[in-house]
């Protein structure tokens, strides 16, 4: 079975790769279905995702609510430790520690990014993720602790 970086890299070099790529995706994990997420890059040590501002995801002041946001992080996460767990390793999520900064007032990016040096430090491995407005003002930011153990 392929896995899910070589399905990345094999869809993206398709016209609308990205986008078949991005259903694929929520249809693995169906919780992030509803975020509408479109998956922008996926490789080891990063992975972003695009959560579309639409009703859907809005809270009672029209701004992309919280929690969203949140599920958003843990998808763009989900790929990073994708592209970048050892084969012989699983990974799992252990805890999330984030802070609300800002409005989040457009469509947000986000985004997660390890370091080498991260993973040396397993079975905890510190994912560092923050939500990123069209105008570059950061709304969410923190940490997604990951498990990181050998394959049984």
């Amino acid at each position: 079975m392929p896995s899910t970086l070589d399905l990345y890299k094999k869809l993206t070099a398709l016209p609308q790769g990205k986008r078949l790529f991005s259903i694929a995706f929520s249809q693995k994990a169906p919780y992030f279905a509803s975020i509408h997420p479109r998956v922008q890059e996926m490789r080891p040590h990063l992975g972003q995702v695009l959560i579309p501002k639409r009703r859907s995801v809005q809270n009672h002041i029209g701004t992309v609510h919280a929690i969203a946001a949140c599920n958003g992080l843990e998808a763009a996460m989900g790929l990073l430790a994708e592209a970048t767990c050892p084969a012989d390793m699983r990974w799992l999520p252990k805890g999330m520690e984030v802070s609300y900064l800002a409005k989040s007032t457009t469509s947000l990016t986000c985004i997660a990014e390890t370091t080498q040096a991260d993973w040396a430090a397993a079975p905890d491995v510190p994912v560092r993720v923050r939500a990123v407005t069209s105008d570059g003002t950061v709304t969410v930011e923190g940490l997604i602790h990951l498990w990181v153990t050998p394959k049984r």
